[in-house]
């Protein structure tokens, strides 16, 4: 095995830094990738593009696992484009304005509805976005907002559910890793017993209605949300027709009538086939990657195929019209494809550099069994962020940790607790993550925008989750989970205390005053 030492670290880092200074996401991994390149290939710059191209970027698009996931997303991309293109999501919206009738509660029906859609971590922000868009412009809430909710009930549900895709590939990184150092227990019971550790799991999934509860926001979500108070106030005094047209209703036909109908029984005929699919492998042959992509693939088709008779049957749109429609929509999707493309080649990148076998390899011999859960936890922090992948920061840490754990007597729970931990709290603030880039297209937010408003919200969660891990290593009770929410609580209402603002109220008082004051 090559020993890169510390410049195995160099592409990720740098990718990230120019990611943060360019706010161009594929820049960022293109330069990464093309730095990890030069790396390996000796800095000879004619094979590193070659080896960019060949061995990267191509092989990735070559993987059949791949080409299963970006088909699934065009899929997926057209299904959205005719939801909203038939008027469902918007009848569907104003059904929701009149049944909610505060900020408050549109949050936390968009935070349910994320809970709900646990089967898919990409789908769920690309489902749920849409849908909550014109609900929060009702109630003058940021799309960052938006963003922060769908990308805090995607990828934390998903993990906590055993028997869909994210169970399955977990279970087989654990299966593996105890057959290494000899442990036969089986990995569907050691993942069921993982669980009540997974800490920032839970607590991103219940900062959502803390958050919303409180009533305030700080640092950079303020910020947007003040920006977005300030534009729609100066909107008022625009003409109508001077007006920006929103996106989602640039192409509806104009004949078109919402009928909420057209959002309910799509979304039912999706619903049940993959849940009724999920269930069949689940009671037959088990339930793999292979048969969560193909299921997400027929159930978006056949609530396509649903939605194109519906808009033909109530608004005489023709079917050759819903089929441009929903290319329309797969072409939506192609900035998406683009990116995990290039996340996916940066993984890969890190995995020839072996970046995670160095940065273990720096605290593996100083560390006490009992905090070394909460070090995985940090490790798996500090690669997910590096690489933008949850999934890829499991693989290569799983394999380095529960046979580290093992030898230093470590609990074996808490091990893969702190790794499943890590890796979603770095996917959450890394700017390469897949999930970031589609929870800020389902909130159609800009996507440095979102990763700068979720990141200070994030850190607070990530912090009580590093603080549970230590009591957990002293401790080990699944009881320490109810102790970090306490905690969590604690620590958002101190910092909302002392930092944060409701700037819906702010904004009122600013209006009051602007209209009481004499015009000169």
């Amino acid at each position: 095995m090559d020993d890169y030492g510390i410049l195995s670290i160099a592409p990720p880092v740098l990718t990230v830094f120019v990611a943060m200074y360019s706010r161009n996401v594929i820049v960022a991994l293109i330069v990464g990738i093309v730095f990890g390149s030069l790396i390996i290939t000796g800095f000879n710059p004619f094979y590193a593009v070659l080896d960019s191209i060949e061995n990267q970027v191509l092989s990735e698009i070559a993987s059949g696992t791949q080409v299963q996931v970006i088909l699934a997303m065009l899929i997926i991309g057209g299904f959205v484009k005719m939801l909203d293109v038939s008027g469902g999501a918007r009848a569907f919206a104003r059904h929701m304005t009149k049944v909610v009738s505060t900020r408050a509660r549109a949050q936390l029906l968009a935070w349910m509805t994320g809970l709900g859609i646990f089967f898919t971590d990409s789908g769920n922000s690309l489902i749920v976005g849409p849908l909550y868009r014109s609900v929060f412009r009702e109630f003058n809430l940021c799309k960052e907002k938006l963003a922060y909710i769908l990308d805090t009930t995607s990828s934390p549900i998903s993990i906590l559910i055993p028997f869909i895709g994210w169970g399955a590939y977990i279970m087989s990184l654990i299966d593996k890793s105890y057959g290494e150092v000899g442990l036969t227990e089986n990995a569907f019971e050691v993942l069921i017993k993982v669980i009540p550790y997974q800490f920032y799991a839970f607590l991103a999934l219940t900062s959502v209605p803390i958050v919303i509860f409180m009533g305030k926001d700080f640092g950079p979500m303020l910020r947007a949300q003040q920006d977005y108070l300030s534009a729609e106030a100066a909107a008022v005094s625009v003409p109508d027709e001077l007006h920006d047209k929103e996106p989602e209703l640039a192409d509806e036909p104009p004949e078109t009538e919402d009928r909420l109908i057209t959002f309910v029984l799509p979304l039912f005929v999706m619903l049940s086939l993959v849940i009724g699919l999920i269930s069949y492998h689940a009671a037959n042959d088990g339930v793999t990657g292979v048969h969560i992509r193909s299921t997400l693939a027929i159930g978006y088709l056949s609530a396509s195929l649903a939605c194109a008779v519906l808009m033909y049957r109530f608004n005489g749109v023709s079917f050759n019209k819903s089929l441009h429609t929903f290319i329309e929509g797969a072409e939506t999707m192609v900035y998406v494809s683009i990116v995990l493309v290039l996340a996916w080649s940066l993984s890969s990148i890190t995995k020839d550099l072996h970046t995670a076998e160095y940065i273990s390899a720096l605290i593996s011999d100083s560390v006490s069994p009992k905090y070394f859960p909460a070090i995985v936890f940090l490790l798996g922090a500090g690669i997910s962020l590096s690489t933008g992948s949850s999934y890829g920061t499991f693989a290569i840490l799983m394999a380095i940790a529960v046979p580290v754990g093992f030898e230093l007597d470590a609990s074996m729970y808490l091990t893969i607790a702190g790794v499943l931990s890590g890796g979603l709290l770095g996917d959450h603030i890394s700017p390469i993550s897949d999930t970031t880039v589609l929870a800020s297209v389902g909130a159609d937010c800009e996507h440095i925008s979102h990763v700068t408003t979720q990141s200070v919200y994030a850190g607070v969660t990530g912090s009580v989750t590093f603080l549970a891990f230590i009591m957990a290593g002293i401790y080990e009770t699944p009881l320490v989970l109810f102790v970090a929410i306490a905690i969590l609580i604690i620590s958002f209402s101190l910092v909302m205390k002392f930092f944060g603002t409701d700037a819906h109220a702010v904004g009122t008082l600013e209006q009051d005053a602007s209209a009481t004051s004499p015009v000169h």
